[in-house]
């Protein structure tokens, strides 16, 4: 990631019924949650990906990898790797893929700190998984 060029992300967090998105940029190097996309085996519904797309206008794509913890790959790295060359081909956009272990137990860790309950699907944890996913690579991580 060149640091003297200005570029929005959308960053992802890839899972089998949820796909989190956030946004980002690296002038401020700061990313936010967007929304929580519903997918059906991992299959999201593509039109919604697209409309964010077309409204945030991103130079690049994050990808959340998620590997194992010996950073090996597993089925779900190679779903997620799909994922990603999927919204290159199809958005014209590069795609960086960026390790995300323990992104969602840190998001879920937020929400439990905030009051939340522990039904995560509706306190947003996918979509604060995506936004560690992004700032994960907007600072180099």
């Amino acid at each position: 990631m060149p640091e003297f060029q200005h570029q929005r992300a959308l960053g992802f967090d890839f899972g089998d019924r949820r796909i989190g998105v956030a946004s980002g940029q690296t002038l401020s190097g700061t990313a936010g949650p967007l929304t929580m996309l519903p997918a059906r085996d991992g299959i999201p519904d593509w039109s919604r990906i697209e409309a964010l797309i077309s409204e945030w206008q991103p130079d690049v794509l994050v990808v959340g990898l998620p590997l194992n913890m010996d950073g090996s790959e597993s089925e779900m790295s190679r779903r997620a790797r799909k994922f990603g060359r999927r919204l290159e081909a199809w958005y014209g956009r590069p795609v960086v893929m960026v390790d995300e272990r323990l992104t969602s137990y840190e998001a879920k860790g937020q929400v439990m700190a905030e009051g939340g309950s522990q039904d995560f699907g509706r306190d947003g944890v996918d979509d604060r998984a995506a936004v560690l996913i992004l700032q994960t690579w907007l600072t180099g991580g």
